[in-house]
C-alpha cells in the first residue's frame, strides 16, 4: 500500500503529533512537499503532505488562517505538517480550529525533525509499494504463464480474474463469448459483445473502458492480435481502477493470449494445407484416401453429410457500398450485433475472410469440424449439414441481404467487394465433386440474380422462369420476336398477342381463337404469317419452345 499519513505518524523517527483531522489519517500521501507560499495550491497536483514554518502566514489570524486552510483542502492536500521552534513555539490555534473545522489533518513536526526526514520516509514508503507492486506483478506474469501452459485460455483467465478480484473474459473475433472466469461472468461478459464489435473497428491495438450502470463493475477491453483485424478481445472486471500490480497482471495476460491467438493462426495455415489436400481427394474421387489423410481433425466432417460452399468476390460501387452501411444504421440492434452482421459492416475489409472467420468461429463454439480452403479468388467450405457454421453462413447472407434492401440506386464511382455463394445440397465423400458443381452452379445463379447466396435445392424446387432475367437472353429474345413487333406496330395484325395466346394453348385453335376473339381461320392466317415473317416453321416443337421462353423473357420483371 502507498504511505498514509497514519503510517508517517506511526514513524519511530519522525516523532509526528497530529493536531487536527485525527479521522482523516488513512489519507494517500502521493508526496511531501515544503512550501513557504502564502498560496502554494497553482503548484500542488493533490494528495501531497504540505511541509510549513509560517514564514510568510499570519498563522495567529482567524481569517487569515481559514482561508488558507480551506484553499488547501479545495485542492486535495492530503495534510499539513507545520513545524514547531522555527517561527512559532507551538502551533497557533488559528490554525488549528480552521484545519479541524474543514477537516484536513495537522500534523506537529517537531525541532529535531527535518523536513528533508519526513521527505525521505515518503520517498522510501513509495518506492517499496511500488517494488511490492512489481514483484507481485511478475509473480501474476509467472503464474498467467504457467496457467496458459497447462489450462489453455480458461487457466489463464482463471488467475487473471483471481489476480485482479474480479473475472475475465474472452471473446473471438466476431465478439462472441468464448470463456469467462468465474463462470456467473458469463451474462456480465454476454452484455458487452457489442462494444467488442465497436472496439474491433478502431486502429489495433486498441482498448476501451466499459461504464456499466450504476453498482456495476468496471470494465475494460483489449483487442488481441498483431493483424489489422484484432482475433479476438479480452475484458477484464474490477471493482475499482487496477493498480500497478493488477495493471501487470492485465498486460500480461494480453500478451499471452496475444501469443496463443498467433500460435493458433499458424496451426490453422497447417490445418488449412491439411484441408485443401482432403478437398483435392474428395474432387478427384478417391474419398477413401481423403478420410485417411482427414484423421481426426476432419475425421468427423466426412463421417455425416455435409454441405459444399463456393464463394466469391463481386465489385460493387463504393457509393453502393456507403449506401449499404447507411442503411445498417437503422437496422435493429440485434441485427447489427450479430456475427454475420459485423461481418457485412467492414467496408473496404476481404469479404471472403469475414465469411471464414464467420463460419470458423460458429464452428468453434459448437465443437464441429469445418474446412475453409481459399481457393484463388474463391473460397470453398465444407461444413456440416445442419450445424452451427452452415447456419452461421445463412446469417450472414441474411445480413448482407438486409444491407442491400435500403439501397434504391447505384452511383458511378469506385469498387468495393462483395461476396455471392453457392450452396449445394447435402452430400457425402463419394459425391463431393458432385456437390462442388452443384455449389458452382448455384453460385453462378446467385451472381446472375443479384442475390448474395443460393442454395442447389432453392433452383430444383423452383421455376426456370427466374432465369430468363439475364442480359443476354433477352437480348436474345428481343432479336427474335422484333420482325414480329415490327409487323405488329404497322397496324397490319397483332401476331405477337396470337403468338402468345396459340402456345398457351399449346396449338388449339378453337381455344386460341376464343381467346383472342376471333375466328379460328383468322389465327390460322396470323401464325402463317409469323412463319413467313421468322422462317421458321411452327411444327418443330424446338421453334414452338424458344418462342414461348422468348415471350415469357420479355415479360419477365
Amino acid at each position: 500500500m502507498p504511505p498514509t499519513l497514519a503510517s508517517l505518524v506511526h514513524h519511530s523517527a519522525l516523532k509526528l503529533t497530529v493536531r487536527a483531522g485525527e479521522d482523516r489519517l488513512d489519507v494517500p500521501v502521493r508526496w511531501a512537499h515544503p512550501s513557504e507560499l502564502a498560496d502554494p495550491v497553482p503548484y500542488m497536483e493533490g494528495g501531497e503532505l504540505l511541509l510549513i514554518t509560517a514564514l510568510k502566514l499570519d498563522a495567529e489570524d482567524p481569517e487569515a488562517m481559514r482561508r488558507y486552510v480551506r484553499r488547501l483542502a479545495g485542492a486535495g492536500v492530503a495534510g499539513l505538517g507545520f513545524a514547531v521552534g522555527v517561527n512559532y513555539e507551538q502551533i497557533p490555534e488559528a490554525l488549528v480550529d480552521a484545519a479541524e473545522k474543514e477537516g484536513l489533518p495537522l500534523l506537529e513536526v517537531p525541532r529535531r525533525t527535518p523536513f528533508l526526514a519526513i521527505s525521505k520516509a515518503v520517498s522510501a514508503a513509495i518506492a517499496a509499494d511500488q517494488y511490492r507492486a512489481v514483484t507481485a506483478g511478475f509473480a501474476a506474469q509467472r503464474e498467467l504463464t504457467r496457467q496458459a501452459q497447462t489450462g489453455g485460455p480458461e487457466g489463464l483467465l482463471a488467475a487473471l480474474a483471481a489476480q485482479v478480484d474480479g473475472w475475465a473474459a474472452l471473446y473471438d473475433a466476431s465478439g462472441a463469448v468464448v470463456a469467462t472466469a468465474p463462470e456467473w461472468a458469463g451474462r456480465r461478459a454476454a452484455r458487452l459483445t457489442g462494444d467488442v464489435q465497436k472496439l474491433r473497428d478502431r486502429p489495433a491495438p486498441a482498448s476501451s473502458v466499459a461504464g456499466g450502470p450504476e453498482n456495476e463493475d468496471r470494465v475494460e477491453l483489449h483487442t488481441l492480435g498483431t493483424g489489422r483485424r484484432p482475433r479476438a478481445a479480452l475484458a477484464v472486471g474490477t471493482a475499482a481502477a487496477p493498480g500497478t500490480a493488477e495493471r501487470y497482471a492485465v498486460h500480461s495476460a494480453i500478451a499471452l493470449l496475444t501469443l496463443t491467438t498467433e500460435r493458433s493462426r499458424s496451426l490453422q495455415a497447417a490445418e488449412q494445407r491439411v484441408g485443401a489436400a482432403v478437398l483435392r481427394m474428395l474432387l478427384a474421387g478417391e474419398p477413401d484416401h481423403a478420410r485417411a489423410v482427414a484423421g481426426d481433425l476432419y475425421g468427423q466432417l466426412l463421417d455425416a453429410p455435409f454441405r459444399m460452399m463456393v464463394a466469391e468476390r463481386v465489385p460493387v460501387s463504393a457509393s453502393a457500398a456507403l449506401a449499404r452501411a447507411e442503411a445498417r444504421k437503422g437496422a435493429a440492434p440485434a441485427e447489427r450485433h450479430s456475427a454475420a452482421a459485423l461481418a457485412a459492416a467492414d467496408p473496404g475489409g476481404d469479404p471472403l475472410a469475414a465469411l471464414a472467420d464467420v463460419v470458423e468461429s460458429a464452428a468453434a463454439r459448437a465443437g464441429e469440424a469445418v474446412l475453409v480452403v481459399p481457393e484463388g479468388e474463391r473460397l470453398v467450405v465444407l461444413a456440416a449439414d445442419g450445424g452451427a457454421a452452415a447456419a452461421a453462413c445463412g446469417e450472414y447472407a441474411a445480413a448482407l441481404e438486409t444491407a442491400r434492401a435500403g439501397i434504391r440506386e447505384k452511383v458511378p464511382g469506385g469498387e468495393e467487394d462483395e461476396l455471392v455463394v453457392g450452396l449445394s445440397a447435402p452430400a457425402g465423400p463419394i459425391a463431393a465433386s458432385a456437390a462442388y458443381k452443384q455449389a458452382e452452379q448455384a453460385l453462378s445463379v446467385a451472381r446472375r440474380r443479384g442475390r448474395v447466396l443460393v442454395e442447389h435445392e432453392q433452383m430444383a424446387a423452383g421455376s426456370v422462369l427466374p432465369l430468363l432475367a439475364d442480359d443476354a437472353v433477352r437480348a436474345f429474345a428481343d432479336g427474335m420476336l422484333r420482325p414480329l413487333y415490327e409487323h405488329d406496330a404497322t397496324g397490319r395484325g397483332d401476331l405477337v398477342a396470337s403468338l402468345r395466346a396459340w402456345l398457351s394453348r399449346h396449338g388449339q385453335w378453337d381455344a386460341a381463337a376464343a381467346d383472342l376473339g376471333v375466328h379460328r381461320h383468322t389465327l390460322r392466317y396470323r401464325m402463317r404469317r409469323v412463319e413467313e415473317i421468322l422462317g421458321r416453321s411452327l411444327e418443330d416443337p424446338d421453334v414452338r419452345m424458344e418462342l414461348w421462353l422468348a415471350l415469357k423473357a420479355t415479360t419477365t420483371e
